[in-house]
């Protein structure tokens, strides 16, 4: 294994230490370039990994994924589960902390681990936040959260009940170089990103969302046609491409599937990259309520995973999010406004009843990643309770009709 530039895949580097600001020696575009991690595919053993499973989650895969230093908590197995019309749901919310993120921290946790860390850093007021803390709860080291003071109950609920030291630090423009300085003078590993002009993120957090795709191979049976990924930085969508593509390295799979980035219209900077030819972008954010994904910068992750997979970058509105959240909560599976993006960027080309379950060609399955569960939105716990109902018949009866 090893590190290897984005930029120029020649660019290697050992696994350890893990760089956490890009690579060193190639960049885009004055943007930092992104580190990736590189297996001998040839040593891999394909048919017993995707065999009969000899273990649980991400420990399954450990022979594609960075030492896993850090003990687990049952992340990974998620579900697939069927629409009417044969659309399928990936569901990240069955994780331990209820989102994808616990794949991502299982391994950067694991590098905090490597590096002799005492504890790990993130900027987050969501489900990384939580899950970072679970993880370094599990694995005995501390963990320190720059969170918004407005953060949706739920995950202050995760951070209170973890240990998570947290810090509402404002203005948010702060938070940044009091990252690093929590880096380099306290020795703290980051599990987020590092660099916020551009995205960059940890190397070995799309390592452990890569699992998606090999989960989704399994239980389908083949490749999917097309991917939609609810999409902030990036990191998710190129995590999921990257797996499929080990797929066929590995000689299991002819193609990859068409993965599409799904964005909130509010800012999509990864659309707005790809629309301009740039590595990254950085644009204003306007008012949404998919705070998960409300993204002023992408990375050139998220490029690179739409260029190679021949994908495409969607950006929705809220209406459209909550109709799809409304859509899977009718199919018993409620999730936060932001996981529906992948379901509405796909019924913004193709709605209910229209097709078959089959991509956007025509030309196989469709699979919708939904990423977390509907307590961790940010009106969640904070609605008003119900009304009172007098205990008679009639008053319940009509209630009913």
């Amino acid at each position: 294994m090893a590190q290897r530039s984005l930029a120029d895949p020649a660019v290697t580097y050992p696994l350890v230490p893990v760089l956490l600001g890009g690579c060193p020696t190639t960049s885009l575009d004055g943007a930092p370039a992104p580190l990736d991690v590189a297996y001998a595919y040839a040593d891999v053993p394909a048919d017993s990994l995707f065999g009969r499973p000899a273990a649980h989650g991400l420990d399954r895969w450990a022979p594609l994924l960075p030492p896993l230093a850090a003990p687990g908590l049952g992340e990974g197995d998620t579900p697939l589960v069927p629409l009417a019309d044969g659309v399928w749901i990936k569901d990240e919310s069955r994780n331990p902390t209820w989102s994808h993120k616990d794949r991502l921290n299982r391994v950067a946790v694991s590098a905090a681990l490597l590096a002799g860390a005492p504890g790990v850093v993130v900027s987050s007021s969501g489900n990384h936040g939580a899950s970072a803390a679970a993880y370094a709860a599990r694995a005995g080291i501390r963990c320190a959260v720059f969170a918004a003071p407005d953060a949706p109950p739920a995950t202050a609920s995760f951070l209170r009940a973890y240990g998570a030291t947290v810090l509402a630090v404002t203005p948010r423009e702060a938070v940044w170089p009091l990252v690093r300085r929590v880096a380099d003078e306290l020795g703290y590993h980051p599990v987020g990103n590092f660099t916020p002009d551009a995205h960059t993120g940890h190397p070995f957090g799309p390592e452990g969302y890569k699992t998606i795709a090999y989960e989704i191979f399994l239980g389908l049976g083949e490749v999917p046609a097309d991917v939609y990924v609810p999409t902030g930085y990036g990191e998710l969508l190129f995590g999921v491409w990257k797996g499929f593509r080990e797929l066929v390295l590995l000689g299991l799979a002819g193609r990859t599937p068409r993965v599409h980035a799904c964005e909130p219209a509010a800012g999509a900077p990864l659309a707005a990259a790809v629309r301009t030819g740039r590595p990254a972008a950085r644009v204003p954010v306007g008012p949404t309520d998919a705070y998960a994904i409300d993204c002023a910068v992408s990375g050139y992750r998220g490029v690179v995973a739409l260029r190679e997979s021949g994908g495409s970058a969607h950006t929705l509105t809220d209406a459209q999010l909550r109709s799809a959240r409304a859509e899977l909560a009718a199919q018993g599976m409620w999730f936060e406004l932001s996981a529906a993006a992948g379901l509405a960027a796909l019924r913004a080309t193709r709605p209910a009843g229209t097709g078959t379950g089959t991509g956007a060609a025509g030309d196989g399955p469709a699979v919708c990643v939904a990423t977390s569960s509907g307590f961790k939105d940010s009106g969640t716990a904070r609605r008003d309770r119900y009304p009172e109902l007098p205990a008679d018949w009639a008053t319940v009866r009509a209630a009913l009709a």
